[in-house]
């Protein structure tokens, strides 16, 4: 397959990058510098060349959309539904990558693909937006919404937690949040999986929910990685537990994120694991840059 990944420079562009690479598919995965989605001129080019183009690239500060609100749906929601477009004119499939952020977090069941969306926050808003402009310029289009997404790179929640541990002796984390940490690498797998055989097989599409499989708080999540991150770190942080409300941030954030996966698995059965297990994956991977770093020091 030819395969176009756009925001190749981050965190989820990189882990298809280097799964697309070993699988041998044919690859573009240009990083914001080299092909800005909101520039339609460049994006329609690119999208001519591919067979699967698997969007990767967004505008993800939470935050800071609720004051760049014009930023923000230029790149979550106008840019994806031109992608879609240009897909549609050259015969491509668009894999658009989409959130637990567009449901409001209120239910005590996980979120299944047809339960109302309400989104508490500019971004999910964006992102809720952008589903609605891929389906309507393509029917035969793939939508993933997936949930707290990390990696050992860029700006996430397990790089913050490594960067504040190693400078605190506590640290307080939201308890009162309920969600599933997603590797990028799992995520990327996923992807990688799905566009390939749904271009392959014609279908079948639409929108379908990914993460890992379990559920945990972000303090769970935080006591995880200093768990696994005991060689990283001078001494392991104790994590307080504190609610949403202990923690004002700009945007809300649903208090409960969880998403059913039964559609993805019976329709395309992807690779999934456990939260647990692909966080000791990307932690053993770190550990594993530590260790080549201090022989290179030690030479």
């Amino acid at each position: 397959m030819k395969l176009l990944v756009t925001g190749g420079g981050g965190q989820l562009g990189l882990a298809v990058k280097r799964l697309a690479v070993a699988a041998g598919h044919q690859l573009r995965a240009p990083t914001r510098a080299e092909l800005d989605i909101t520039d339609d001129t460049a994006l329609r080019a690119a999208c001519a060349w591919a067979d699967v183009v698997i969007n990767a690239a967004a505008y993800t500060d939470v935050n800071r959309a609720e004051t760049e609100r014009e930023a923000a749906f230029a790149a979550n929601a106008t840019a994806p539904g031109r992608l879609a477009e240009h897909c549609r004119t050259g015969g491509s499939l668009p894999v658009h990558v989409s959130t637990d952020y567009v449901f409001d977090g209120r239910s005590e069941n996980p979120w299944r693909e047809t339960d109302a969306t309400g989104p508490l926050n500019i971004y999910g808003e964006s992102k809720r937006a952008g589903e609605d402009a891929v389906r309507a310029a393509l029917e035969h289009h793939l939508i993933v919404r997936t949930s707290w997404v990390y990696s050992e790179t860029g700006r996430n929640f397990l790089t913050t937690m490594l960067r504040l541990g190693a400078e605190r002796d506590e640290l307080g984390v939201v308890a009162d949040q309920i969600g599933t940490p997603t590797s990028a690498e799992d995520l990327a797998a996923a992807l990688l999986h799905l566009g390939v055989r749904a271009r392959r097989d014609e279908g079948p599409f639409g929108t379908y929910h990914y993460s890992a499989e379990g559920t945990a708080s972000w303090a769970d999540f935080a006591e995880a990685i200093f768990e696994e991150a005991a060689e990283l770190l001078p001494a392991r942080p104790q994590v307080k537990r504190i609610d949403s409300s202990d923690f004002p941030t700009p945007a809300r954030r649903p208090a409960y994120s969880v998403l059913d996966c039964s559609r993805i698995v019976a329709d395309f059965d992807p690779p999934r694991r456990s939260w647990q297990e692909g966080l000791q994956a990307v932690m053993d991977r770190l550990k594993a840059q530590e260790r080549e770093q201090k022989k290179v020091e030690s030479r």
